[in-house]
């Protein structure tokens, strides 16, 4: 009875184990959807949508860009959580709704259960730009005038608003946060005057820093930035300790089949291989990044650690923003 029992199990253990080596090898049958939980044009959205063509060359099946806004990402986030662990649901996931809007409001999922990390796909600095009319050139400079004139800072999102948070407290300075609804609006909002500086996104900042019309201080990550090579970062500028990455990566649905996970980590850092990928995001001002699921999920949960600790010393409740 006892050996019966023992043959049902491995007989059952090696059906299932089958049955996973068959469904990977078969996959994907259909189209594929990429959630993107930000309206299209962002740094999120469209390093997704670079990612969704390329695979959808590489594998042969429609890759869809399903943009669900909302609650800063968070929408769009839970529905992704929420989805069927088939490997035909992937969420283009980022620093913001994964590391800070699970720990500034109450959402409805888990960052750190619900998801099956794939693999990081971006690291990218946020960026320190005032305008060039308050006659400011370094950072030391700009920490100087913050303390003896205090001006209005802009922040589309917790990922470009805790960045300042976090430097006003190792600086000690202070500012008075404007927020806007979008990455468009709060750029808009410097060009005008109605704030003199802000920490933005690499990607949307760039052209403007390019251009004349911001002018980069430092770069907020923990190297420089391969699109602005002359830039310092915070740390360099006479703050060592600080940094603050911004990042996107894809996951899936907690339960995804981890064959599956493993063909859409190797398919796509192969695709954050190519030459023309590295060349489309390092223009944008972000830098290719891969990993392995595991070295993904240690991130994340790392990321969350850090921004709970910075939201704690500003002393940010839950659903204040």
């Amino acid at each position: 009875m006892r050996l019966h029992c023992y043959l049902s199990v491995l007989i059952g253990w090696c059906l299932f184990g089958l049955s996973e080596v068959v469904f990977s090898a078969d996959y994907p049958v259909k189209p594929i959807r990429f959630i993107s939980p930000f309206s299209p044009g962002g740094g999120t959205d469209t390093v997704g949508r670079a990612l969704a063509a390329r695979l959808a060359e590489l594998i042969g099946k429609p890759v869809i860009v399903d943009n669900r806004p909302g609650a800063e990402g968070s929408i769009g986030t839970e529905l992704g959580a929420r989805s069927p662990a088939d490997g035909y649901t992937i969420l283009v996931a980022n620093l913001g709704t994964l590391a800070i809007n699970p720990n500034l409001r109450q959402v409805a999922f888990d960052p750190l259960r619900d998801f099956a990390p794939i693999t990081q796909t971006t690291a990218s600095s946020t960026v320190l730009v005032v305008l060039p009319t308050m006659g400011v050139r370094t950072v030391k400079e700009f920490v100087a005038l913050m303390k003896s004139k205090p001006m209005n800072y802009g922040a589309s999102s917790s990922a470009t608003f805790l960045p300042m948070e976090m430097f006003k407290q190792l600086a000690k300075f202070e500012m008075t946060h404007v927020p806007y609804k979008g990455t468009g609006p709060s750029i808009t909002a410097m060009l005008s005057g109605e704030v003199q500086a802000m920490f933005g996104g690499s990607i949307v900042t760039t052209p403007q820093v390019k251009s004349g019309r911001l002018r980069a201080l430092a770069v907020a990550g923990d190297r420089r930035a391969r699109a602005l090579p002359d830039v310092p970062t915070i740390a360099e500028s006479g703050y060592p300790g600080y940094e603050a990455n911004s990042w996107n990566g894809l996951v899936a649905p907690a339960g995804t089949p981890r064959p599956i996970i493993n063909r859409l980590n190797a398919a796509l850092i192969k695709i954050l291989a190519m030459r023309e990928m590295i060349d489309y995001m390092v223009a944008d001002g972000a830098e290719p990044q891969s990993s392995t699921p595991e070295e993904f999920a240690s991130y994340i949960r790392s990321e969350h650690a850090k921004w709970a600790k910075v939201i704690r010393a500003a002393n940010i409740k839950k659903d204040q923003l």
